[in-house]
């Protein structure tokens, strides 16, 4: 896994909460820096490239792990 500046523990949140929380934290963060969200909801994957996609923010990595999906996500 990739170092990351900031970590979002979405987990046990239903969409559209998780992109919501990770738009509310990209806010605050600085062009360039990474954040690394933790989701449990199955339909954030395609929540995740959509957002990145709409965004111009890049997605770095997407990856399920023990049921839980870990996206890197730079800020553009």
């Amino acid at each position: 896994m990739a170092d990351f500046n900031q970590e979002l523990d979405a987990s046990g949140l239903n969409c559209p909460l998780p992109i919501l929380r990770a738009k509310k934290t990209l806010n605050g963060m600085e062009a360039g820096e990474i954040l690394h969200v933790i989701a449990t909801d199955p339909g954030s994957v395609k929540d995740f490239d959509a957002f990145s996609k709409q965004t111009g923010n890049e997605l770095m990595e997407s990856k399920e792990d023990g049921g839980k999906f870990h996206f890197m996500i730079k800020k553009n």
